[in-house]
C-alpha cells in the first residue's frame, strides 16, 4: 500500500476539524429541539437529551400559525427565485451578447450599485410601495427583491463561457436573439441557473428585515418573522425556538441537496472567463 505522509494526515485532520466546527451547531440545534424545557439550561449541558420530546414540534405547530408562515415563505421564496432567474438571465444575455453603444459602461454602473447597502434604499422602497398600495401584500414582499445585480453578474459570466461559434451557426440558420437565448445558451448554463436558484432561495427564505418592514399582519408574515414570535419578553422556551428553527432549515437543505451537483458545477463555471 502507498504510504501516507504526515502532511496528508494533517490535512485530513484539519478538514475533519473544520467539518466538525460547522456541523456541531446544527447537531446542537436538533438536540435542543428534542429537550424538555428545564433541560436546556442545565450545567454541564446535555448534548443528547435523556428523553427526546417529539411533542415540541407539535406544540410549535399548534400554538403558532407555523403552517401559514411556511406557506408565505414558500410562495415568496419560489416566486422571487423564479422571477430573479428570468430577469437576470435576460439582462445578462443582453450585456454579454447583444452589441449596443455604452454597453460596458452601463454594466459597470449597474454593477456599482452592489456597493450601496440595501438598508439605504429600504425607506424609498417602502414609500413607493405604500403609494402603490402594496404594503402587507405578496407584491410588496416579492417584486423589490427580483431585480438583483448579483444574479445578472453571475449569469453574464456564464454566458461569456459559451463559444460564440455556436451562436453564429444558429444565426446563419435563421435564428434570432430570442431563439439563440432560449434554445442555445440557456441549456448550456443550467449549472449556473441552479447556483443562482440556491443562492436566491436561501436569501429570500432567510430574509427577516424586509418582511418586518413591509408586512403588518400575521396572515402575511414569513417564517423568520414567525420564529421571532417564539421568543418571550421575560423568558423563552428555547426548545420550542429550536424546534421552529429546525422546521425552517429543512426546505433549505432539501433545495441544496436537490441542486448540489449543478450548484458545484455552476460555482466552477461562473469564474472561468472575465
Amino acid at each position: 500500500m502507498k504510504k501516507i505522509s504526515l502532511l496528508t494526515v494533517l490535512k485530513y485532520l484539519i478538514v475533519l476539524l473544520g467539518c466538525a466546527i460547522m456541523v456541531l451547531p446544527f447537531l446542537w440545534m436538533v438536540s435542543t429541539s428534542l429537550k424538555a424545557r428545564g433541560a436546556t439550561m442545565v450545567f454541564p449541558p446535555e448534548f443528547l437529551p435523556k428523553t427526546p420530546m417529539i411533542e415540541n414540534y407539535q406544540q410549535v405547530i399548534e400554538r403558532f400559525p407555523m403552517l401559514i408562515f411556511m406557506k408565505n415563505s414558500i410562495i415568496v421564496s419560489l416566486v422571487t427565485t423564479v422571477g430573479t432567474i428570468i430577469v437576470a438571465s435576460m439582462a445578462a444575455y443582453a450585456f454579454a451578447r447583444m452589441r449596443f453603444k455604452g454597453r460596458n459602461i452601463l454594466f459597470l454602473l449597474y454593477l456599482s450599485t452592489m456597493m450601496i447597502p440595501s438598508q439605504v434604499i429600504m425607506i424609498p422602497q417602502f414609500i413607493l410601495l405604500k403609494n402603490l398600495g402594496w404594503i402587507d401584500s405578496y407584491q410588496g414582499l416579492i417584486l423589490p427583491n427580483i431585480f438583483g445585480v448579483f444574479g445578472v453578474f453571475l449569469m453574464r459570466q456564464a454566458f461569456l463561457t459559451i463559444p460564440t461559434e455556436l451562436e453564429e451557426a444558429a444565426f446563419m440558420d435563421g435564428a434570432n436573439h430570442w431563439t439563440v437565448f432560449t434554445k442555445v445558451d440557456l441549456p448550456l448554463v443550467k449549472p449556473t441557473i441552479a447556483t443562482l436558484f440556491v443562492f436566491t432561495f436561501m436569501q429570500s427564505w432567510n430574509n427577516y428585515l424586509w418582511p418586518l418592514i413591509v408586512t403588518s399582519s400575521r396572515e402575511m408574515a414569513t417564517l423568520p418573522l414567525g420564529l421571532s414570535l417564539l421568543q418571550g419578553r421575560w423568558s423563552t422556551n428555547w426548545n420550542l425556538v429550536m424546534a421552529g428553527v429546525v422546521i425552517s432549515v429543512i426546505p433549505i437543505l432539501a433545495v441544496y441537496l436537490f441542486a448540489q451537483k449543478y450548484f458545484i458545477q455552476g460555482m466552477t463555471m461562473s469564474g472561468m472567463k472575465e
